[in-house]
């Protein structure tokens, strides 16, 4: 992740998603909060994120458009419930991101197939570079 604006793009893009459903979960809070530190937000600027309107910033990189889509499929995942709305949205989240809709099927089933909805990282990027092919 280059900037900061960057940093609490993705952020905002994340929040916006997780409260697709209508609510905030507990762990897709805490989930959000473990990608802040990583991202080295600290908890004020995280906690007035939640009070600023997302504005998409279309990231350059593939890589980190997939990283990107697989933080939002986890917190889909996080609150033990998948609602119909958090499916579309991140199926159109992706589509946005310039991500192919075939690879990302595929991911989503992978996710939804897992004990834990966690998938390889390798395997995570050899769907999306199989489509290339």
């Amino acid at each position: 992740m280059n900037s900061e604006e960057e940093k609490r793009s993705l952020l905002l893009e994340m929040i916006a998603f997780s409260t697709v459903d209508g609510e905030l979960h507990k762990r897709e809070l805490e989930f959000l909060w473990l990608v802040a530190k990583e991202l080295n937000i600290d908890k004020t600027l995280f906690q007035d994120l939640f009070h600023q309107e997302h504005i998409t910033k279309v990231v350059k990189s593939e890589f980190q458009r997939i990283q990107q889509f697989y933080r939002l499929a986890l917190i889909m995942h996080c609150d033990g419930v998948l609602h119909e709305k958090e499916a579309k949205a991140i199926q159109q989240i992706a589509i946005e991101m310039g991500l192919n809709p075939s690879a990302v099927k595929r991911v989503l089933d992978l996710m939804k197939k897992s004990s834990n909805a966690m998938i390889d990282p390798k395997v995570l990027l050899k769907v999306f570079q199989e489509q290339h092919n």
